[in-house]
């Protein structure tokens, strides 16, 4: 594990592959961690990336450097992460790939960025939050998967969350990915990066701020400004979807008109982990980008 500072936090990380490799960063979910990625990050560096594992905000060894900046959790802050995180490693541009918070934020980045982003990989599609959306219910069904979210809105779910991390976490887990068989020693080595001091806060600023509950960050305002305005994803993209996955029923094939260049949609049988539960498939969408990228420079 290594770090680098930015202007806000300094960020932990993992890293595989040859330093001169063509980068990607790979960014983890909530409640998720790097070692999502423990079997894509070799299967990339094998291909020859220089693949970057980083940290969010609120997570494992990542740390704010003040303590008066604010514990936002918001799409814009998590999306300017990746590109200060360019920026402090000293790459001018790479493929983004994530999911759930990950992939928010790569789908960001991607958007007001693109001139970073070479390419990207999203789960569950343009997964830029309309935050004005949801501020109005959904189908009953959607809305008991995403109990976690209205628990989070009350004091009493910031409680919840604070005393026990870890239960709630793992619930998550079972309900999210019903046919991923893991065990004990895989949920604590993720588990181990709840116990950041942000981790409450920053959860809890997400979800409020998705519902329209919360106020953002007032540096950010200009950047959920246009992200409000639905910025289209104008770099090559490969999205996936789960099958399995409560959290998006039907899948996100009817994204396709967010993306203005090459764009190729795939379903995996799979819970809403992807990269855990199918990490070839990930892999191989990383890949593909990369193929169709290649005769441009890359670091």
């Amino acid at each position: 594990m290594q770090t680098v500072t930015t202007g806000t936090l300094e960020i932990g990380y993992h890293e595989y592959g040859a330093h001169d490799g063509w980068p990607v960063v790979l960014s983890h979910g909530f409640p998720y961690d790097p070692h999502a990625y423990d079997e894509v990050a070799p299967r990339l560096a094998d291909a020859g990336a220089r693949v970057i594992v980083p940290y969010l905000r609120g997570f494992g060894p990542t740390r704010f450097l003040s303590d008066i900046t604010m514990r936002s959790g918001q799409q814009a802050a998590l999306g300017k992460d990746i590109i200060e995180l360019l920026d402090a490693l000293g790459i001018e541009r790479a493929i983004l790939a994530g999911y759930d918070w990950g992939g928010l934020a790569s789908c960001v980045a991607s958007a007001l960025w693109p001139e970073r982003v070479v390419g990207l990989v999203s789960y569950a599609g343009y997964d830029i939050i309309d935050v004005e959306r949801l501020g109005h219910a959904y189908s009953p069904s959607l809305e008991q998967a995403v109990w976690y979210q209205h628990l989070f809105q009350s004091e009493r779910g910031r409680e919840c969350l604070a005393q026990h991390r870890r239960e709630l976490c793992r619930i998550l887990w079972r309900q999210w990915s019903p046919t991923w068989a893991f065990d004990d020693a895989t949920f604590d080595r993720t588990a181990a990066s709840f116990d950041n001091p942000d981790f409450v806060d920053v959860a809890i600023h997400s979800y409020r701020f998705d519902f329209g509950l919360a106020e953002g960050d007032p540096a950010l305002a200009d950047l959920e400004a246009r992200l409000a305005a639905k910025p289209p994803i104008t770099v090559p993209a490969v999205t996936l979807d789960g099958t399995q996955d409560p959290l998006k029923p039907g899948g996100t094939a009817d994204h396709a008109p967010m993306f203005h260049a090459r764009h190729e949609h795939r379903v995996v049988e799979c819970g809403h982990n992807l990269p855990w539960e199918a990490p070839a498939e990930f892999a191989d969408a990383v890949l593909t980008v990369r193929a169709w990228v290649a005769g441009a420079p890359l670091a």
